[in-house]
């Protein structure tokens, strides 16, 4: 991955595998038999192993949470395994119920094709595009499209409405009188029948999929094949410290962040996220990082930035978030431009903050203005009818909503 150390240990080396695994199953540690225990496997077999990886392009942007599973999955491929990353481009029109407590809303053919098109280009600062047999890109369409009725029939009898109620999500909806549809019964066996498809050997995901490869296992055993290993990672905590990283809480950093938004949010990473921070999204050994929680932050901000935008970007992003604090607005190289090109003035100051994409609304933008979170060149703003008659009044300046969203104003 790029700014982060590649894994080189030998085969017999695997370390990488248990750092920030939450549970390997099936695991028997003492066993030497590869059949229930996945070092075993690893050791034992001939050929590189087929690990599984399943995204649904339910949205458009991948955050760090998303990121964790790829990285174990680009650990594998150092390890000289094959990833088979999964785009499920039919699963997603369905979307995976584990942890809703209501039915999803069901995606089109084009709105699960538009957020498509952009995850491949967000992991491939991850994973390793070039080296011939170390990954394999499939859309679940291939296969699941084709499914006929007897097939789906076959599927639906491996198991029972008991199974399925059991699931996390379903049964406290069940109890609690919310529907579950049909349809949603079959996420799991299609999402199962993708390990059959591609024949895995270790299928990644996080705590909340164990269900899921579960089935996948069963699934694979019922039509004969060998049972595919299950490997669990954390959920990752959002910038808030409290809930899980989440567009939707606004506590998320975004694979596609420009440098200087993705440094100043993460080095402002709680005391209490940093040692699973750096387990998790960075490659740097544990035993050396600073002791001081302050150098730690920065560590952590460069070494991510580095990962998705290249050494030289991080550490203008660091020097600019510095200058940034201290009001320093005319070197910061980093901070992303917005053209005042399509603006019609004389324009009010909160209309600018919700156009230029730092609030949602004019509304929202208007609220942060009262509450003081809203600065031009590092001066607070008050006014919240503030106006600006012309693009001179504005060109070169730099807009600031909170610690860590800034834009310049280009004509």
């Amino acid at each position: 991955m790029s700014g982060t150390s590649q894994q080189s240990s030998p085969q017999t080396d695997l370390a990488w595998l248990h750092r920030g695994t939450s549970e390997i199953f099936p695991d028997q540690p003492d066993s030497k038999s590869a059949d229930d225990n996945l070092t075993q496997r690893l050791l034992q077999s001939q050929r590189p192993l087929r690990i599984k990886l399943g995204i649904d392009p339910t949205g458009a942007d991948i955050h760090l949470g998303h990121s964790i599973p790829v990285r174990k999955l680009r650990s594998f491929q150092d390890a000289g395994h094959t990833a088979v990353l999964i785009i499920g481009d039919f699963t997603a029109r369905i979307g995976d119920p584990t942890g809703k407590s209501e039915v999803r809303k069901q995606l089109t053919e084009a709105d699960v094709a538009a957020n498509a098109k952009t995850y491949l280009d967000q992991v491939r600062p991850i994973l390793d595009f070039d080296t011939p047999g170390r990954l394999e890109i499939r859309y679940n369409s291939e296969w699941l499209a084709k499914l006929d009725l007897n097939k789906i029939l076959e599927l639906l009898s491996t198991m029972t409405v008991g199974q399925m109620l059991a699931k996390e999500g379903f049964a406290e909806r069940y109890e609690k009188g919310n529907p579950v549809y049909i349809h949603e019964f079959l996420y799991p066996l299609m999402q199962g029948y993708d390990s059959v498809a591609v024949e895995a050997d270790v299928e990644l995901g996080g705590t909340d999929q164990k269900f899921n490869i579960a089935v996948g296992r069963d699934l694979q055993r019922h039509f004969g094949l060998q049972p595919q290993f299950g490997l669990l990672l954390p959920i990752l905590l959002g910038t808030d410290g409290t809930q899980k990283m989440s567009k939707s809480l606004g506590n998320y950093v975004a694979l596609t962040e420009d440098p200087l938004t993705m440094y100043s949010k993460l080095e402002k990473t709680p005391d209490s996220l940093l040692n699973q921070y750096f387990e998790l999204l960075t490659d740097l050994p544990l035993s050396e990082l600073p002791e001081n929680p302050r150098d730690r932050q920065k560590l952590l901000a460069l070494n991510i930035v580095s990962q998705y935008h290249g050494e030289g970007a991080a550490k203008q992003a660091q020097t600019d978030a510095a200058g940034l604090v201290k009001g320093n607005t005319t070197q910061a190289d980093s901070v992303p431009e917005f053209s005042l090109a399509g603006i019609q003035f004389p324009v009010k100051l909160f209309y600018l903050v919700s156009a230029s994409g730092l609030c949602k609304s004019s509304s929202d933008a208007r609220r942060q203005i009262q509450g003081g979170a809203v600065r031009l060149d590092g001066n607070k703003v008050a006014q919240v009818d503030l106006t600006f008659e012309t693009i001179a009044d504005l060109q070169g300046r730099v807009l600031q909503l909170g610690k860590n969203k800034f834009v310049r104003f280009v004509d």
